[in-house]
């Protein structure tokens, strides 16, 4: 797959535009339409988010476009608005280092998701079917099942690919290019060129910005789709079985042999996007070696393929929930479950296509361990314990026993604590469950 099918690619397998005369009105009117806009300005505050650096939440941009929207609008229109920088932050990522967020102030939010109602359902029916990040009824459990459907079919090598900083190395001008091929509206394209090159704000220093598509902001995801499907129409016009969810492109085949080929390919055909594949996350391997969005693949006795939570996933797990369970965090044990509530039900949701259900059944009893010994703990005194403890129904020979060493809050929590504190017990909590 080398240069010339990637041209090939790009000058066959794009669609016509979309101009004023085959969409039929102004994309920017129908985008700044008043039912566009309050549609835009629900979803706005549904995401809440940080402000920017006007320093205005949601709620005072609310107000203050009660009296400004008309010369915004209008400045719009008129080609002459111009996007404020965005307001940079560091975020950690779960493997080490750091990930670049990038903030705009609500106004420049609210223009971008009125621009992507518009532009998405023009755009996205160009898409490969083969991608699943951020696109209408699309999710990762789509990718995950059907990259499941290849291994079972006996592809069992994986070409698994990672961009380096891919959202911070977008080409502008590349971009830009492959999205004219979609949209003809010179007054679109101009304006979201204007939020590419917004320039970042850092420390109360401005920042040009002449690559990257700004995490944060609505239309990221959607011209980052538009940037990658190349690579997708490439890969189809040599049959190969892939999925793409946003930068993570997983191509499944018979051999490394096979699997070194594809690779080589696929990395001209980025160099041609101006973008770097990271060869230190890059790997040709065995499906069994590698994980793909949170999810690894294992051959049961019977020689199916299965669905299991990475093993990576696991540990973030149990790091989240040993910082929302902290011992030294003076919180009673409502608000501890609470904040449980919060973060356990949508990771269990995630990963409801386990098809190892001991992975989640492990999880429980450790999540209950932690909350015995918070419970010891917070009791602190010994006479406290033995009160407590008999209260709860214990006998006084345990509430005697396990009062005599509350400093091991740890290893008590195991010893004859779980017949006082019970999975019931932590039921009635609101605690919720793995499975």
């Amino acid at each position: 797959m080398g240069e010339a099918r990637c041209e090939a690619a790009r000058d066959e397998e794009v669609p016509a535009r979309h101009d004023q005369t085959s969409w039929g009105q102004d994309l920017l009117a129908q985008a700044l339409a008043k039912q566009n806009m309050a549609a835009a300005w629900k979803r706005v505050k549904a995401n809440k988010g940080s402000a920017g650096i006007d320093g205005r939440t949601v709620e005072q941009t609310g107000e203050y476009l009660k009296g400004q929207w008309p010369a915004i609008r209008q400045s719009v229109f008129d080609g002459t608005y111009r996007p404020s920088p965005v307001r940079r932050v560091d975020i950690p990522k779960p493997g080490g280092g750091s990930r670049e967020l990038s903030i705009p102030t609500v106004v420049d939010r609210l223009i971008q998701q009125a621009l992507l109602q518009v532009l998405q359902p023009l755009i996205d029916s160009t898409f490969s079917e083969h991608s699943y990040g951020f696109r209408p009824g699309r999710s990762a459990h789509g990718a995950v099942l059907e990259a499941h459907g290849y291994v079972q079919e006996g592809d069992t090598v994986v070409v698994d690919v990672d961009l380096e900083k891919f959202f911070d190395r977008v080409n502008h001008d590349v971009l830009m290019d492959r999205l004219a091929k979609r949209i003809a509206h010179k007054a679109v394209l101009r304006l979201i060129r204007r939020y590419l090159q917004a320039g970042v704000m850092d420390g109360g220093l401005h920042a040009e910005r002449h690559e990257g598509t700004p995490q944060g902001g609505p239309l990221s995801p959607l011209l980052a789709n538009v940037m990658l499907d190349e690579v997708d129409r490439a890969l189809e016009r040599r049959g190969h079985k892939f999925v793409r969810y946003a930068d993570d492109c997983n191509v499944y085949v018979k051999s490394m042999a096979a699997g070194q080929r594809v690779l080589a390919g696929l990395k001209r055909c980025y160099a041609k996007l101006h973008l770097v594949v990271n060869e230190t996350k890059t790997a040709v391997a065995p499906v069994w070696r590698r994980k793909f969005l949170g999810y690894c693949f294992w051959i049961s006795p019977s020689g199916k393929v299965r669905r299991d939570v990475a093993e990576a996933a696991v540990k973030r797990y149990r790091q989240r929930v040993r910082q929302l369970t902290r011992r030294q965090t003076g919180r009673s044990m409502d608000q501890i479950a609470k904040a449980l509530r919060e973060f356990i039900p949508g990771w269990k949701t995630y990963f409801q296509l386990t098809q190892t259900p001991s992975t989640l059944r492990e999880l429980d009893p450790w999540l209950r361990h932690r909350l015995r010994a918070i419970h010891l703990k917070q009791w602190c005194r010994g006479t406290t314990t033995f009160r407590e403890l008999v209260k709860l129904g214990a006998s006084r020979d345990m509430a005697a026993q396990i009062a005599s060493s509350t400093r091991s809050w740890w290893c008590n929590s195991a010893q004859g604590l779980n017949r006082v504190l019970t999975i019931a017990y932590f039921d009635r909590l609101g605690v919720p469950r793995l499975c």
